[in-house]
Order: C-alpha cells, then structure tokens, then sequence
C-alpha cells in the first residue's frame, strides 16, 4: 500500500473538533478541502469562539463545553487541539465516550501522561494517534525511500530546526508554565520526532538550553547519539525564525530538505558519485494526509497506525523529559 495515498479516497468519518483555536481552524479547513469526511460539531468553552469556528468552517453542531462534544452520537472521532497541559484530561474524556482521537503534539505534557492515554485506549478499543503530520507527508514518504535504497548509505548525521519568533507575553499558552508552555514542546516536537522517524531511540540525550521569564524554555539545542558514530543534532527556539530545515547525511552523500521541513516541502539529493536530484511535493497544504490516515486505519478495525504508533509517540515524549530535565522545566503538578 502506498503511504501517501490521495486523502480524497479515504473512507469518510465524522469528526468533532475539541478545542477551537488556530491549529484545528488549518485542520478543519484541511479536511473540508481535501477528504470526504465531515465536521459535524466543534466544542469549546467560549461560546463566542465556537460559534464563530462554526461559522467560519461550516460545522453544522455547536457545543459549549467539551463533555457535550464527546457524547455527540454524530461524532466517530475526536479531535483534540487545546493547550498540551489538557491533553491528558480531553483524551480520556473522549476515549471514555468510545469515540476514536487524534491528538495535537506534543501528545501530552511527557510519557506518563501518554502510556495513560494508550492504556485507556487499548481497555476500550478505540484508535488513538498523535498529529504529528509530518510523518505522513509524500516529501516524508520519498525520504524513506532514498534512504531505504541506500542511496546515502549509512546515516551518520542527521540536523533539524525549527524556531519561530513570538513575542514575550506570560499568559500566552506558549509562555505559561500552567498550559505547558515552551519551545520543545511546541517547535522542538518536530525535530526530535523527525530524528526519531529516521534513526528510532537514541542511545544517549544530551541538551542545555535557557529558560524564559515565566520558566519555560525559551531555547534549547539538542544531540541525539545513536551507536558508535550516528548523532541528530537538533535546536528549538521561541526567540527567533529559524530557517526551519534538515538535512540526513550519511556514508554515500547528503539531502537536504527545504523549509519548512516539518510541512509539505521538497528535498536535494546530493551523492558522493556526483549524481544530484530533487523532489517536489505537491501542494502547500498537509493536514489532510494525517486526518486520512485516521480514517483509513479505523475503517480497517486498527487501534494504531503503523507510521506513528503507540510506542513511537512514547518514545519521542521519553526524549523530550529528557531534555526538559537537562534544560530545567518542570510544569507544575508534574
């Protein structure tokens, strides 16, 4: 089966949108433009902003709260995209409905939230996915391809950023030490799990990083050691636009994959015999690909999707505490 398929022939599903803010806007609009499926009803805790959500992405159910939402019989799956401190909580509400979930990433606040998820959601059989989009873009697709057929040879080092600039404002959910704030989380996610998808657990973690105002991290920069001679080094940083790009050098030669490397991008191929190549994705939107997946994976009975399992979110939050407990970031309650 292909990994990218057309996410316009997936199954349809009915979603519910948990959370009403920026991100499941791009989401909504994703789904809407580029699958079959539905939005049926969107909940939030401003009433204003939900029927303005509503409004604007023609979701026909409206639901103040998010308790409401998840017991709406039109719903098949949820989609979670508040702040990562409520990650845990909306989840397992959502899984005690019965209803299916895509969760935003950071999948939660660190691994202990995240084996409560899968294990609530192993009890009651339902499919549960992090939103990590990347992994199932066609760039990302073709990248596993080159490399898989060697045309790089052995990985020996792999680079990511991602920084964007925000200004400073202590209850912005990006600053809030309460809503989990802080550039890992936000930004770093997709480096590390980047790394991740191409080179699985690394064997040693190694960060320093500066915190903010409000005691989160503001900046932090990464290296990841797999074996004897393979690294990641990664940076994240809410001080400033990065150009947001990877590169996967290894034995045979390099590629180097444009920015935003996280989004629909294209990448060089560049080997040691001189031969040189490049791909370019198709359209400058993504979200559909992850929201297909969804959709295929529950048509089929599956409770996970291969390309971004259970284990594998487990694994990327286990690097990340790593690095906050090396950068010094405890939220609190944790």
């Amino acid at each position: 089966m292909a990994r990218t398929e057309d996410p316009s022939t997936a199954p349809s599903i009915r979603w519910g949108i948990l959370g009403a803010g920026n991100i499941a806007g791009a989401f909504a609009d994703a789904v809407n433009a580029h699958t079959r499926a539905q939005l049926v009803a969107v909940g939030s805790r401003n009433r204003d902003r939900c029927e303005r959500f509503a409004t604007a992405h023609g979701v026909p159910t409206t639901h103040i709260g998010y308790r409401d939402l998840v017991e709406d019989r039109q719903v098949d799956a949820v989609y979670v995209a508040t702040p990562h401190s409520e990650h845990l909580e909306h989840a397992l509400l959502a899984i005690a409905a019965g209803k299916h979930v895509l969760v935003e990433k950071a999948f939660t606040r660190n691994a202990a939230e995240a084996e409560q998820v899968f294990a609530a959601a192993k009890a009651a059989g339902v499919f549960v996915m992090e939103a990590m989009w990347t992994r199932f873009l066609p760039h990302v697709a073709a990248l596993h391809q080159v490399i898989d057929a060697g045309e790089i040879g052995e990985i020996i080092n792999l680079t990511a950023d991602h920084g964007q600039y925000f200004p400073f404002n202590a209850t912005s959910r990006l600053f809030d030490p309460q809503l989990a704030g802080g550039a890992l989380l936000d930004l770093g996610v997709y480096p590390v799990s980047f790394a991740h998808d191409f080179l699985g657990v690394p064997d040693s973690v190694h960060a320093t990083g500066t915190l903010t105002e409000t005691g989160v991290d503001g900046q932090a920069s990464i290296v990841l050691s797999y074996g004897e001679r393979t690294q990641a080094t990664l940076s994240t940083t809410l001080w400033a636009k990065t150009p947001t790009t990877a590169a996967i050098s290894g034995t045979e030669g390099f590629i180097h994959v444009a920015g935003n490397f996280y989004g629909p991008s294209s990448f060089r191929v560049q080997r040691r015999d001189g031969r040189v190549w490049t791909f370019e994705q198709p359209g400058k939107k993504g979200l559909q690909y992850e929201a297909a997946e969804v959709a295929r994976r529950i048509a089929a009975g599956d409770t996970q999707s291969p390309l971004m399992t259970w284990d594998h979110t487990v694994e990327v939050m286990r690097t990340l505490d790593a690095v906050r407990a090396q950068v010094g970031v405890v939220y609190p309650g944790e």
